[in-house]
């Protein structure tokens, strides 16, 4: 036969839940639990390998030895010789209704860019690049600006313009002189806080990579 028990002890505003169960006669093992909101904050395993095999007079004596051990960790409780550490409980997020403008901080606000003409930009040394600068839902911006330059040039020259009413601006300069070991065309849209930009390598006959 299998016993146990449960019992609820409360100390000012904490409730503890104690159990003590047979583990039956294969494990032969009393085994108490205490729990704190379902969390176990201690446990108690003791065997009765000494009332095996069962018989009526033993299940009597296990039943007795099981109350003991249940008891015995309810007054460990309640008069602190059985230190329980209790977990703190994490403060409730507030509804987000209740969240104030500062709190409920927007996305910071994502733009794209795009050189329309990748493929066919430089003719010879004269440089013309076409591009486009777009919302996250494709959008145009109007107004941004547009900075270019040519990383790895004599004088590490750059260039400006701003996108129109359709969100694409027109550069066109003569290509400098390359004077560095890794030189790459490198573009940058800002509009408000909003920022992208571009990375292109080139190689010995200017191209983009």
């Amino acid at each position: 036969m299998i016993f146990g028990h449960n019992s609820n002890l409360k100390l000012g505003s904490i409730t503890f839940h104690i159990q003590t169960e047979d583990r039956g006669e294969p494990h032969a093992l009393i085994d108490t639990t205490v729990y704190y909101q379902g969390r176990v904050l201690h446990r108690r395993v003791n065997n009765y390998f000494d009332l095996l095999p069962m018989d009526e007079d033993r299940e009597q004596a296990l039943k007795l030895r099981l109350e003991a051990q249940h008891h015995t960790v309810i007054d460990e409780i309640r008069s602190g010789q059985l230190q329980l550490a209790i977990p703190p409980v994490a403060p409730a997020a507030p509804p987000a209704q209740a969240l104030s403008a500062a709190q409920a901080a927007p996305e910071p606000r994502q733009i794209s860019l795009e050189l329309t003409n990748a493929k066919s930009w430089l003719t010879g040394k004269h440089a013309k690049l076409l591009v486009t600068v777009r919302e996250q839902n494709g959008d145009p911006v109007s107004g941004a600006q547009i900075d270019v330059e040519i990383d790895g040039s004599d004088n590490h020259c750059s260039f400006r313009a701003s996108t129109g009413s359709q969100g694409q601006a027109l550069v066109e300069f003569e290509m400098p002189r390359i004077t560095g070991a890794d030189p790459a065309l490198a573009i940058y849209a800002q509009d408000r806080d909003a920022k992208a930009h571009l990375r292109f390598a080139l190689r010995a006959k200017p191209r983009v990579a």
